[in-house]
């Protein structure tokens, strides 16, 4: 009698024991755990500043910035010469020296021609003869027809400059793409990070459980059976460690992927690192406006940047084209002068109205059908981009509408099943009191526990769904969440 009522008392401080240890390893209280906290916003750097893919993505508006310099190459002055002499049985055939600076304007398509010739010698041209002094030229070639509002090399730096907000805004698609799976990745590790802490609480849990019930075996205060089914629940939340243990192990790998360091050099997360503490609160959704979304979608979303740069180069395009549908007239005129130096000449051989050359070139096709052709296609494809534009825009806000919805319904099922838990802690440990007074059993108390341990974790998948479902939000308004 005096080893049984021991072992009553015994069993009444293991019930005690049990609720000091299901109180300390389920309590939501932080732990205090001094490693290393990782943050969103220490990723947000190492990725904007270190990730490949980043980096490669600020290439493209420097190639643009190239091909616009290229455009601009088209009015760099040009200096052309030749030179050519024949000289047979001590005759001077003829001694040809022709040069030209030749300088591009942007206004009406015009050019700048500064020219010196030298044509001397028995066997010359009269037409092109000079004196042994040579001949100087000032003088503009200017469409009045086909090039006066526009030409070839205009539109093709106008694009040019165009296509530089069509490579910055690729640029910004490509990243917010890196960041939006860079982000996925971490609330991944984030949700695995936390089932399996939870779960080594369970089979901390389950231990301690398993040993006090082995001794209330022992001192006979407990059936075998009891211990038999500890050592069961003790074994399958093992397992379930084992395999949380590979998950997270496997969710750090992934997210490593994201960093590197500036030397380009692959880093990988620590073993030990720790995500970010999640402080979800109700007022999360009330903080972004959808309108707000909308709108900046609108205005700023890449791919709708990207289709506009499409619209406005196809403008410029069919501008030309219209251009080229008129006929060719180019007027050009000289002034010219017998002076190849600053020095006195007389008046009839210097530059004056009477001195010049002037010429007209005209062409026409009568049937214009390769530039009809041509602006044909242009228009078509201002239209596919037109209608593009609709599509993309109508999908972007729907995708924008459908992330807001997602989010404000994850962000309820957060509410309700955090007051499911504190339910389920209420029912647990109202369960451990009933054992103490010999009302329940072992199974009732495993099973109670089990249902809070699974509540536990799918309110951190939630967590990490919600903090996903801001992610994608920010992503289809072609946005990126600043932290």
């Amino acid at each position: 009698m005096r080893i049984k009522k021991a072992g009553s008392y015994q069993g009444l401080m293991l019930i005690i024991f049990f609720l000091g240890i299901f109180t300390s390893v389920f309590a939501q209280q932080p732990t205090g755990d001094t490693r290393a906290v990782f943050l969103v916003k220490d990723l947000q750097e190492l990725v904007l500043m270190n990730h490949p893919i980043v980096k490669q993505a600020g290439l493209l508006s420097k190639e643009a910035q190239a091909r616009v310099l290229q455009s601009l190459g088209k009015f760099d002055p040009a200096l052309m010469a030749s030179f050519g002499k024949k000289s047979f049985g001590g005759t001077d055939y003829y001694n040809h020296w022709d040069s030209e600076l030749k300088v591009p304007l942007w206004l009406g398509g015009a050019d700048l021609n500064l020219g010196y010739d030298r044509n001397v010698g028995v066997y010359n041209n009269p037409e092109t003869r000079t004196s042994s002094t040579g001949l100087s030229g000032v003088g503009l070639t200017i469409p009045l027809g086909q090039g006066l509002l526009i030409d070839a090399r205009r539109n093709t730096l106008r694009q040019a400059k165009i296509m530089v907000g069509y490579a910055d805004a690729e640029k910004v698609a490509q990243i917010n793409s890196v960041w939006f799976n860079a982000m996925k990745d971490y609330w991944n590790w984030y949700f695995a990070f936390e089932q399996r802490k939870f779960t080594k609480e369970g089979v901390d849990l389950a231990q301690k459980r398993f040993r006090a019930i082995r001794e209330q075996v022992i001192l006979g205060d407990k059936p075998p059976i009891d211990s038999v089914e500890a050592a069961i629940v003790l074994q399958d939340r093992e397992i379930q460690l084992q395999e949380t243990t590979v998950q997270l192990t496997n969710s750090r790998l992934l997210l490593s992927n994201y960093l590197w360091s500036s030397e380009g050099k692959p880093q990988e997360l620590p073993a030990d690192a720790l995500p970010e503490e999640v402080v979800e609160t109700e007022n999360t959704v009330e903080k972004l406006r959808l309108d707000t979304f909308i709108l900046q979608a609108a205005d700023t979303h890449p791919e709708i940047l990207k289709i506009k740069s499409q619209s406005a180069k196809l403008e410029i395009e069919q501008k030309y084209r219209l251009e080229m549908l008129k006929p060719k007239l180019n007027v050009k005129g000289s002034f010219l002068a017998g002076r190849r130096d600053f020095s006195d000449i007389p008046n009839n051989y210097d530059f004056r109205l009477a001195n010049y050359k002037v010429g007209i070139d005209f062409s026409f096709p009568l049937f214009l059908r390769e530039e009809r052709g041509k602006l044909r296609e242009v228009r078509i494809q201002q239209a596919e981009v037109a209608y593009g534009l609709q599509q993309t825009t109508r999908e972007i806000q729907t995708g924008v509408m459908t992330a807001f919805a997602e989010m404000k319904a994850v962000q309820t099922q957060v509410t309700l099943l955090t007051k499911n838990v504190e339910n389920q802690r209420i029912l647990v440990n109202g369960e451990l009191q009933k054992f103490a007074l010999g009302e329940s059993n072992l199974f009732l108390i495993n099973t109670r526990e089990t249902k809070l341990m699974d509540m536990l974790v799918k309110r951190a998948e939630l967590i990490s769904n919600f903090q996903k479902t801001i992610a994608d939000l920010y992503y289809r308004a072609g946005k990126r969440r600043q932290y």
